[in-house]
């Protein structure tokens, strides 16, 4: 599309079934966030809306675990959700929720139009049905193994692991969520949204029409889709949570939640567009708006087949120009979970590291899961702030600025002749804007963002070549010049790092004084901005002109300590390990045996008196133990807990009656008893040994 006359962007509407984490941050918000504000920063008309989607079975889920109702976690997660953006800088024109009577109606009013058109198909069908909950189970409340990848623990609307979408009746072997009871098939009525008829539309839009400027990710998938041939999806669920279904017959039915949720984006367009007194309608239906979805990639066949197909069936609003979704982030080489509690989340980093939204925005875009799974630690964060933020982009703007101070009390000096190196320097400087904005426009924002550091780098050459330090003995002339260009560089760094590190670009805006100045420096004017050379430029202003006075500086970034670091990977060890101890399942008892079979074990002292490893294994010692009545051989797991030398000459506890058993072609005539401390730690059950010899019998 040729110069939009305005932009639709959204972002993937979040669960409010707990908080955002980075891995959300990573692969929609911040680059949806930087691609809306380098629109705004072009003049360009921008409604960027998002809004908490508060529907579906996750919701219910977290409402029986939490033992609160539905209402109550989605209002308690939307209020964190949304207080998260606002201080983490994220400039939605409009974040809503789907609770919100608005969408309600909006999402009324879309499939009342559909069914009274007849775009829908009616269908009495099998769905599973858990027989002690009484209820029907959609979507998450039952689990069971991918028809296409084989993963156990497949939700019964998509499988995390491979992200195939899917009906809950293709599962193999299926399990309710709620009871754990293996369902049963039971006939309902539901309402379908014929995605076949839309194949010879979603093949031309798609496949011939964004084959070369959709991503690989996103086309691939949804060629894979189209290629198997798309089937009819149902859009009504058996719930008591959500929109009900405006249809007669329709009682206990809602609305799917990805027909719903979806529609979300254009509810929240209204309530903007109201709230600002503007016409929401051109936003999503003239063909001079570019429409554009920022999603991770286990949303794309939502919003690239079933979205488009409902906008379609409407027949009245334009499609998506772009779904730029990214690869997932995972998290210190494990993949995120929420459920597992593994994960960064967005209003405790917050708390965590105050005034440093930067960092993370910065550390995400860097390290952005644009083409591939990408994996964040603390150890490249911290090097990110330390070896970047702080020693080039900050020692960049602290020397031009504290110089300026200790030289000319504050004020840009008047530059002098502008030789063939500062000359270079400029017109450097000024292809950069051109750069980035190619980047940005092809979503590549770690691109983009490398572009704009490499602008810091052109001002530490400049400076680190120029010597300005050493030439205010020798030369005041040519001090006043490499100033004056070095101050230039930071005003155009002020100008171009908003889209990536806004917080940062707004204390170097206070710091060199733009509100001082009659014209503010922006996007255009740092591309335009050329001294020819040999033109004398006194008298002519710069992005921050001679005479200009810039306020006193500050350290725009400080250095991230290893103790700081260290205490976030605690926290994770620590929720991991509560985790694990909170879904740790204890094996049931076994079959109860009489006293007489107790009696039967006989248990004595006895003294390891040699052992050496097994080989070809790694768990295996073989060990010769004189157990008083004889010396026998055992062999026993616990190669990887101790070795040969650690247990020779230690008395331990041998299961002496224990039938023979061969292991890699060694008998072993009896077993050690062995238990773990609380640390985990593998130790022997020892006897008592005071007094105590080989042979004797434990009790």
């Amino acid at each position: 599309m040729q110069d939009p006359k305005r932009y639709t962007i959204t972002a993937a509407l979040p669960y409010t079934n707990g908080p955002v984490h980075i891995g959300h941050l990573a692969g929609v918000y911040v680059p949806a966030d930087i691609y809306a504000r380098f629109q705004r920063l072009q003049g360009k008309d921008v409604a960027f809306v998002c809004g908490s989607d508060e529907h579906g079975v996750p919701i219910t889920i977290k409402a029986k675990k939490e033992g609160i109702t539905p209402q109550q976690v989605v209002d308690k997660y939307h209020a964190i959700i949304k207080q998260s953006f606002e201080d983490f800088g994220i400039t939605f024109d409009n974040y809503s929720r789907t609770s919100a009577k608005i969408h309600h109606d909006t999402a009324s009013d879309f499939f009342k139009k559909l069914y009274e058109e007849g775009k829908f198909i009616e269908e009495v069908t099998e769905q599973l049905y858990d027989a002690d909950a009484d209820q029907f189970l959609a979507d998450r409340f039952v689990v069971g193994t991918c028809p296409k990848c084989g993963n156990e623990e497949s939700y019964g609307d998509q499988c995390e692991n491979c992200g195939t979408s899917h009906n809950a009746t293709d599962l193999i072997n299926p399990k309710s969520a709620i009871t754990g009871a293996v369902p049963s098939l039971k006939e309902t009525k539901h309402w379908f949204l014929p995605l076949d008829q839309y194949e010879p539309f979603l093949k031309e839009w798609i496949l011939d029409s964004h084959k070369k400027d959709w991503k690989t990710n996103v086309y691939g998938q949804c060629k894979s889709w189209i290629d198997d041939g798309l089937r009819p999806r149902a859009v009504t669920r058996d719930l008591d949570w959500g929109i009900p279904v405006p249809a007669p017959g329709a009682d206990g039915k809602v609305l799917y939640v990805w027909f719903d949720a979806p529609i979300g984006y254009i509810s929240a367009t209204k309530e903007w567009a109201a709230r600002e007194g503007k016409d929401w309608e051109p936003y999503w239906k003239s063909d001079d708006t570019k429409l554009l979805h920022f999603i991770g990639k286990d949303n794309i066949v939502f919003h690239c087949i079933i979205f488009p197909s409902m906008l379609k069936a409407d027949g009245s609003y334009i499609m998506p120009d772009n779904v730029p979704a990214n690869e997932f982030l995972n998290l210190e080489g494990n993949k995120i979970s929420t459920s597992k509690n593994w994960a960064v989340w967005l209003h405790e980093y917050l708390e965590d590291f105050p005034g440093q939204q930067d960092v993370l925005r910065y550390t995400l875009t860097a390290n952005a899961p644009e083409t591939k799974d990408n994996d964040f630690t603390w150890a490249d964060f911290q090097l990110r702030n330390n070896s970047e933020l702080v020693a080039i982009f900050g020692n960049f703007i602290n020397r031009v600025t504290v110089l300026t101070h200790k030289y000319y009390d504050g004020v840009v000096p008047v530059p002098a002749d502008f030789n063939e190196i500062d000359e270079q320097t400029l017109a450097a400087l000024k292809a950069y804007p051109a750069v980035i904005e190619s980047s940005i426009e092809r979503y590549r924002f770690r691109e983009a963002q490398q572009e704009l550091m490499n602008v810091a780098r052109l001002g530490n050459k400049y400076l680190a070549d120029e010597e300005p330090w050493k030439t205010i003995k020798t030369d005041e002339d040519r001090t006043k010049t490499v100033m004056y260009v070095a101050l230039q560089i930071a005003s155009a760094l002020a100008v171009l790092s908003e889209p990536f590190i806004p917080f940062t670009s707004e204390k170097l805006r206070t710091m060199l004084n733009f509100a001082g100045l009659q014209a503010q420096p922006n996007w255009q004017s740092v591309e335009e901005y050329s001294l020819p050379l040999g033109e004398m430029p006194q008298g002519r202003e710069g992005l921050i002109p001679s005479a200009h006075v810039i306020n006193k500086n500050e350290l725009l970034f400080s250095k991230i300590e290893d103790a700081q670091i260290q205490a976030q990977r605690d926290k994770l060890e620590a929720s991991k390990a509560m985790n694990e101890a909170a879904n740790k399942v204890m094996e049931p008892q076994k079959d109860t045996i009489q006293f007489d079979d107790f009696t039967k074990l006989d248990m004595r002292v006895g003294t390891i008196i040699e052992a050496e490893k097994m080989p070809k294994t790694k768990k295996l010692l073989v060990l010769k133990v004189d157990t008083g009545i004889d010396v026998r051989t055992i062999v026993s797991g616990i190669a990887e807990s101790f070795t040969p030398e650690e247990v020779i000459g230690k008395q331990v506890t041998v299961l002496v009656n224990l039938a023979p058993r061969a292991l890699r072609g060694v008998e072993s005539q009896g077993m050690i008893l062995m238990t773990e401390d609380a640390a985990g730690k593998l130790v022997f059950v020892n006897p008592d040994t005071d007094g105590v010899g080989n042979g004797e019998s434990i009790n």
